[in-house]
């Protein structure tokens, strides 16, 4: 069961008319309801901040969410959405560890297609957009309804750069 905090927070995240500032504010006073080190507060906090366009007050916070220990369900959320902001704070060599990470996991997240999107941005960040478009069409195919092979045999040619 779902308990009363998470549909409050969930109802902020809903909320298309709260400004960032309130988004923040209202995430806060929710955290703190928490204690200070409980994961998903620390996440939830982070979060606020980052789509806030807050990235550097957004990062110790998903690393000490990330430290606490996430559930499985915002574990992923969490290491996918640190890397994005890594990216944004121009380090992207540390984004591309992380999300290469993530991708390694085993049993794979369920949010692997989104970690591989993330991958494929922060590869094109970096300057590599070959292996960018490579990873980015190999997470396509699979859900691709046809020429799924075709995709496939042509991202072989971008990674080999044989034609």
């Amino acid at each position: 069961m779902i308990d009363d905090w998470d549909e409050r927070i969930a109802a902020v995240w809903a909320d298309e008319t709260a400004s960032d500032e309130e988004v923040i504010a209202r995430i806060d006073a929710l955290a703190s309801e928490r204690p200070d080190d409980d994961a998903r507060a620390l996440f939830e906090r982070a979060g606020s901040r980052d789509s806030a366009g807050l990235e550097a007050e957004a990062e110790p916070l998903y690393r000490a969410a990330l430290e606490a220990g996430l559930d499985d369900e915002h574990r992923p959320q969490a290491a996918i959405q640190l890397a994005s902001t890594l990216r944004n704070l121009d380090r992207t060599d540390e984004a591309i560890r992380m999300l290469r990470a993530e991708l390694d996991r085993e049993p794979p997240s369920p949010l692997r297609d989104e970690a591989a999107a993330f991958l494929a941005l922060a590869l094109v960040s970096a300057g590599h957009e070959r292996e960018g478009a490579s990873v980015a069409l190999r997470a396509l195919a699979p859900h691709l309804s046809r020429y799924r092979r075709s995709v496939l045999a042509y991202v072989d040619e971008i990674d080999t750069g044989v034609r």
